[in-house]
């Protein structure tokens, strides 16, 4: 009776964002058309799966990849690299690449994600990190701890900022997502008050999510995972760099060395994965959005406060839910666990994380370590003790893994 109550329970939170869904069914087929378009348009064929070894040079594969991620995101150059070990190193290799001893970098939405701070200086070793490097730090603090202060962000960009940070997701903090309006109004203020200040966006999440990218509306780079949004669940690992021709380039001889740059590096016969992992993101994407939405309404019916809301827009793959206890975060993550399909047998405990605070707790039964496209859960064990659920290659384990939470709630 009660498995029954709790799938009557789904069916019905299924039938309020039937509409919902629709929507962004258009999203994916633009999304999906766009880069059908980019794969057409640069020529893809077999002889670009074939690997190389050594230096990497003549590499047909790595240059085509590069082509289509720069098409796909309207702008001027991408490096795609499997060297990439995570977002977090691909957004390292934008700062150290392009900052300089006694530049100002901004970070528009507050405090960023867990794992920058030691980039940037906040903790952990400073003579390695931008601080460390002579790089000033500021940030603007979220308007109720929610919101982008507009006002604030004016005041503070001025012609001494080098770069703005801008966080696409929420990272672990319960401030609102940035979608590409809330985007393009920020990067309207910024280059207002001074055109030559580099606006840099942490993609990470974002991906396919809505019919336009932040380099649509002005940022001048982004970066982002592969194991994440445009991997599509199978790309093993790598991130990418976009944006403007001149500060990809910084950005990639930091990630192999000068003079050798987007031009060397051997992709290990991972270039199919890659391309076809790009290729099926956006449909991917929007598997996990429906997950989310559909965890978004089945949490409020059954009490809890989550975010985004079912009806809101979606800018990135993330869904939070607040318990405010430490016990039913954990429980939560245990049941993504059991319900995953790798792994399935072992129990999450809280453990400290290299990059992290916190003691964190993840659930992540996926066929690629760490992949947050496939789904997952985790949350630092601090409160309000929230769980933010992601990815799911299919819909219909998100329902399965959703019944099973409920239950064990």
């Amino acid at each position: 009776m009660q498995n029954f109550d709790k799938s009557l329970l789904i069916n019905k939170a299924e039938k309020k964002v039937t509409e919902i869904f629709h929507e962004m069914e258009l999203i994916r087929d633009i999304n999906q058309e766009k880069v059908l378009r980019a794969f057409q348009d640069n020529r893809v064929g077999e002889e670009h799966f074939y690997t190389v070894s050594g230096y990497g040079h003549d590499d047909l594969g790595r240059k085509i990849i590069d082509k289509i991620f720069a098409q796909v995101f309207n702008c001027e150059a991408a490096i795609v690299r499997n060297h990439f070990v995570s977002g977090t190193h691909a957004l390292a290799c934008g700062f150290f690449g392009i900052l300089r001893h006694g530049d100002t970098l901004v970070s528009v939405a507050g405090k960023p994600y867990d794992t920058l701070e030691e980039v940037i200086g906040a903790r952990g070793n400073k003579k390695s990190s931008l601080k460390g490097h002579g790089v000033h730090y500021k940030e603007v603090p979220p308007a109720n701890d929610t919101e982008v202060d507009l006002e604030k962000l004016e005041k503070t960009i001025d012609e001494t900022t080098t770069m703005a940070f801008i966080q696409r997701s929420r990272g672990y903090s319960l401030r609102k997502p940035l979608d590409i309006e809330n985007i393009a109004e920020i990067i309207e203020i910024i280059k207002r008050k001074n055109p030559k200040c580099i606006c840099f966006v942490d993609n990470c999440y974002g991906e396919f999510t809505e019919a336009l990218e932040p380099t649509d509306v002005g940022a001048d780079l982004i970066a982002g995972s592969l194991i994440k949004n445009p991997g599509g669940g199978i790309v093993e690992t790598g991130g990418y760099i976009a944006g403007r021709k001149n500060l990809v380039k910084l950005a990639s001889d930091r990630l192999t060395a000068p003079g050798i740059g987007a031009k060397g590096g051997a992709m290990l016969n991972q270039s199919r994965l890659i391309l076809q992992g790009f290729f099926m993101s956006p449909s991917i994407v929007h598997e996990a959005l429906k997950g989310a939405v559909l965890a978004s309404r089945v949490f409020i019916d059954s009490g809890f406060n989550t975010m985004p809301m079912p009806d809101e827009v979606r800018t990135d793959i993330i869904q939070a839910i607040v318990f405010n206890d430490r016990e039913k975060l954990i429980n939560f993550c245990k049941t993504v666990q059991r319900f995953s399909p790798v792994d399935s047998y072992l129990t999450p405990v809280p453990d400290t994380v290299p990059g992290y605070e916190d003691e964190i707790i993840m659930a992540a039964g996926t066929f690629i370590e760490g992949s947050t496209i496939e789904l997952s859960a985790d949350g630092p064990l601090r409160e309000p003790y929230v769980a933010y659920m992601q990815g799911g290659l299919n819909y219909s384990h998100v329902k399965i893994v959703l019944s099973g939470i409920l239950n064990s709630l």
